[in-house]
C-alpha cells in the first residue's frame, strides 16, 4: 500500500483521542491485492468459491444516472458481474435517492425490506434501530467475516461508528480520505461579463445571483435565466451558508437551531420573491431540471452532487459540450453573519449499511459483505476491468482508457458503499484519473483543486457539529415524534418561502416551533440536550475530521 495514505489522513484524528483504540490510526497497508476478475462482466461465470452459495436482497439506490443501454439499478453489467463472481446470489431493490428513506420505511411496514440495506441517513439508521428492525452483527462477523473483521481491526473508530448505546455493532461503512462531496459551480463567465466579483458574503452572493436572472447574462435579450437553483443540493448548500443543520452546540449545549433557520429562509424567500430561482423548485425534488437548467447554459449557480468526483464531471462534460466557451469555477461558500462554512463533504469514516432484523442468511450477508470490502472488487467496481477500461499510468494509478465519463463505469458509486478507498493511496483522489493533458480534464482539475481548497480546511468547517454516526438513537416515541415535527416544520417553512407578502419568516419562525411542540418536540430537545452533556467525552465532532 502506498505511503501516501498516511499523508492523506495526516490531520484526521476523527477525535483519536476517544474514538481509536491503542496504536495509529493507520498501521501499515498490506500489499496490494490483484485486480478482480478480467473477464467481460457480461459473460457467464462460475463462482470463485465452492461453497454453497446463499441468496440475499440488498437495496441499491436509482439515482436516474444510468444510461439506457446500460440497464436499470437492479439488472445491469455490474449487477452481473456482482452475481458472477462474488460469493452469494444478490436480488437487487430498487430505491429512489430523492425519497429513499420513505421507500425503505414502506418495505419495512410491508416485510419487503431488503436483507442488506444500503443508506446514508444516519436518522434512518436510528429510527430502524429503536424500532428493532435491525440485526446485531457482533456475532454474525465474528463467525462468518475476514474481510471487514480485518478492517475493524485495523480502524476501530469504524467499529465506534458502528456501534449503538446497547454496545452492539449495527453498522458497517467505509474507511476513506477527507473528500469533497457537495460543490458550488458559478458560471465565471458570465461573472466576467457583468463585471462581478466572486461573492465572499452572503449579502455578494444574492447580488451576484440577482445579476445572473436579471442582467441578461447569456445575451441572447430575453430574461430567462436563473441566479442559482433552490432544488436539492442547492437548497442544502444555501442552508450550510447559514451553518443550519437542525441541531447544533451553541454555548456548550446542542440545541434546536431555530435562529439559523430563518436566516436561511429568509435568503430563499427573498430569492423567490424577487424572481431570481425557478418558480417550480419544489417539485424537482432530486436536481434534475437545476442540472438540465446549468448544462443548456440558463442557470448561474448550481449545486453540484460530487461536483468534484465522476458525478460532476459527466455535469461538466455536457456542460461543456452545450457551452463551449463557458467557464465553471468552484467558489468557498460565502461569509454569513453566523460564520464561514462548507456543505457536504465525505467523512473519513461513514457508516453506509445496516442488515435487516428479518434476514434469514447472515452467513450468506458476510460473506457477500467481505467480498464488497476487498480492494480488487473497490478496484473493479471503480475502474472497470483492466485492459478494457483502464491501464496503470505513469503515477500508477488506473488511467481511463475511454473517456473518464464512460457510461459503462461512471455511475457505480452506490455499488461499492462498503470499499474503503483509503487502501488505494494518492490513486483515492478523483484528479489522478484525469489526463490533464485533455483541455477538459485539465480544465476540471482545476475544479477539483479549487474544491479541495474551499471546502477541505478547518476555518471553513462542515456545517454541522457533530459526526452524523455518533448521534444517539431516539426511543421510539420521540423518534416519532422528531420524524413527525420536523416534517410539518419543514411544510411550514416551504410555504413561507412561496408565500410571499402574505407568510413572512417571522410567522414562519413561530409557527414552526409551535408546530414542533405541539408534535411533542420539547421532549426531543431535552433528550439531545441530556445526551450532549453526559456524554461530550466521547462524541465524535465533525471538527476532529481536521485537527491535525
Amino acid at each position: 500500500m502506498k505511503a501516501a495514505v498516511n499523508r492523506n489522513f495526516n490531520g484526521l484524528k476523527l477525535g483519536m483521542v476517544v474514538v481509536l483504540s491503542s496504536g495509529a490510526l493507520l498501521a501499515a497497508c498490506s500489499k496490494s491485492e490483484s485486480p478482480a476478475a478480467t473477464e467481460n462482466p457480461s459473460s457467464a461465470q462460475s463462482s470463485p468459491t465452492t461453497a454453497k452459495r446463499g441468496q440475499i436482497t440488498a437495496s441499491i439506490y436509482d439515482r436516474g444516472n444510468i444510461p439506457a443501454e446500460e440497464g436499470t439499478p437492479i439488472k445491469n453489467r455490474w449487477t452481473d458481474w456482482l452475481n458472477q463472481n462474488g460469493p452469494t446470489d444478490v436480488k437487487f431493490v430498487s430505491v429512489p435517492r430523492a425519497e429513499s428513506e420513505k421507500k425503505l420505511n414502506l418495505l419495512f411496514a410491508s416485510g419487503g425490506a431488503p436483507d442488506l440495506i444500503f443508506e446514508f441517513s444516519a436518522p434512518f439508521k436510528n429510527q430502524a434501530y429503536a424500532q428493532k428492525q435491525l440485526m446485531p452483527l457482533d456475532e454474525p462477523i465474528a463467525k462468518y467475516s475476514k474481510e471487514y473483521k480485518a478492517l475493524l481491526e485495523k480502524y476501530p473508530a469504524l467499529k465506534k461508528l458502528g456501534m449503538k448505546d446497547d454496545g452492539k455493532l449495527y453498522g458497517l461503512g467505509y474507511v476513506a480520505p477527507l473528500d469533497t462531496n457537495h460543490v458550488l459551480y458559478v458560471r465565471a463567465d458570465w461573472l466576467k461579463k457583468l463585471n462581478l466579483e466572486v461573492p465572499e458574503t452572503t449579502e455578494d452572493m444574492y447580488k451576484v445571483i440577482k445579476a445572473f436572472a436579471d442582467n441578461d447574462p447569456d445575451g441572447n435579450g430575453k430574461k430567462d435565466t436563473f441566479g442559482i437553483n433552490l432544488s436539492f443540493v442547492g437548497g442544502q448548500i444555501v442552508h450550510a451558508m447559514f451553518g443550519y443543520s437542525e441541531f447544533g452546540i451553541n454555548n456548550g449545549n446542542y440545541v434546536h437551531q431555530w435562529d439559523r433557520a430563518a436566516a436561511a429562509y429568509t435568503f430563499k424567500k427573498q430569492l423567490y420573491d424577487n424572481g431570481l430561482v425557478d418558480k417550480d423548485f419544489l417539485t424537482d425534488s432530486n436536481g434534475e431540471k437545476a442540472q438540465q437548467d446549468f448544462v443548456n447554459g440558463k442557470l448561474g449557480i448550481f449545486g453540484a452532487n460530487g461536483g468534484a468526483n465522476a458525478l460532476g464531471y459527466k455535469v461538466f462534460e455536457s456542460f461543456k459540450k452545450n457551452n463551449p466557451s463557458g467557464e465553471i469555477i468552484a467558489i468557498p461558500l460565502p461569509k454569513s453573519s453566523f460564520g464561514q462554512f462548507s456543505p457536504a463533504i465525505n467523512p473519513p469514516i461513514f457508516i453506509t449499511t445496516v442488515v435487516n432484523a428479518a434476514a434469514k442468511d447472515p452467513e450468506a450477508i458476510m460473506k457477500y459483505v467481505d467480498f464488497l470490502v476487498k480492494e480488487s472488487t473497490g478496484n473493479t467496481l471503480k475502474y472497470g476491468l483492466e485492459g478494457t477500461h483502464y491501464k496503470k499510468g505513469a503515477n500508477g494509478c488506473p488511467a481511463p482508457n475511454q473517456p473518464i465519463s464512460t457510461k459503462e463505469v461512471s455511475w457505480t458509486a452506490d455499488y461499492r458503499m462498503l470499499y474503503s478507498t483509503v487502501q488505494e493511496g494518492d490513486c483515492a483522489r478523483y484528479i489522478s484519473q484525469l489526463d490533464t493533458s485533455k483541455p477538459i480534464d485539465k480544465e476540471f482539475a482545476e475544479i477539483v483543486k479549487s474544491s479541495d481548497d474551499a471546502y477541505l480546511k478547518v476555518e471553513r468547517p462542515i456545517y454541522y457539529d457533530i459526526d452524523q454516526n455518533s448521534l444517539p438513537s431516539l426511543p421510539q416515541d420521540l423518534q416519532l415524534i422528531y420524524t413527525n415535527g420536523l416534517k410539518a416544520a419543514a411544510d411550514i417553512w416551504s410555504k413561507a418561502t412561496v408565500g410571499g407578502a402574505s407568510y413572512p419568516i417571522e410567522k414562519a419562525l413561530a409557527d414552526a416551533k409551535s408546530a414542533w411542540e405541539k408534535a411533542g418536540g420539547l421532549q426531543v430537545d431535552d433528550f439531545y440536550k441530556k445526551w450532549f452533556t453526559d456524554n461530550k467525552a466521547s462524541i465524535v465532532l465533525t471538527k476532529d475530521w481536521y485537527t491535525k
